[in-house]
């Protein structure tokens, strides 16, 4: 199993690379953007099978190491100004089963991302935080929150208009999760779900 997620991590990294590669030969700047943020989406698969493969246990991901590991990464990734924007967490160690850590993780990469692309315009300064709970009944309870501009007046996570939020919305969708949304003071939002059981295939 570690060698399988190894090999894995591997293999997206390589997709990343090509994808990185094909970027220095875009023009159009959307292309370029949406292949970057494609980019992104698979460096948060990559580095679960990476905490994986480093685990003791090689069935579930020690995921405030995960938070913290893809937070850096996007910090750095947008070049991100640490006595402009901070990043503040909030976090319990708590294992998840790949089944679980895969669609989390990518929530938590759209999140941040949008966070860090929106929130924060003409240089404004800010605090961006990461909070996960697990509450007394069980369920898990995933916060991504900033304290910016705020989302634009009416906005729906189930008729969204970016990409990035279709996202968000389907794998709310996927983990059968509830999503509560907060846009008074910057943007709150609160996705509460239980760990997703294991279904054997036939």
């Amino acid at each position: 199993m570690r060698e399988i997620h190894h090999r894995v991590k591997n293999n997206m990294q390589i997709i990343s690379s090509l994808f990185n590669l094909q970027a220095g030969h875009i023009k159009d700047a959307d292309a370029l953007r949406s292949l970057k943020e494609g980019q992104n989406r698979i460096r948060s698969m990559a580095l679960i099978h990476e905490k994986l493969y480093k685990s003791r246990d090689l069935s579930k991901v020690e995921f405030a190491s995960y938070i913290r590991s893809l937070s850096t990464y996007h910090f750095q990734f947008f070049k991100v100004d640490p006595d402009r924007v901070r990043l503040e967490t909030d976090l319990q160690d708590i294992l998840l089963d790949i089944n679980s850590a895969i669609p989390c993780g990518l929530l938590i990469n759209e999140l941040i991302s949008n966070a860090l692309k929106h929130a924060f315009p003409e240089g404004r300064r800010g605090i961006i935080s990461v909070g996960l709970r697990r509450e007394e009944d069980g369920r898990l309870r995933l916060r991504v929150a900033d304290d910016g501009v705020g989302l634009p007046g009416g906005l729906d996570l189930r008729t969204p208009g970016s990409f990035g939020l279709q996202i968000v919305d389907l794998l709310i969708n996927q983990l059968d999760g509830e999503v509560e949304l907060d846009g008074k003071k910057g943007t709150s939002i609160t996705i509460s779900f239980r760990q997703l059981e294991y279904k054997i295939r036939t």
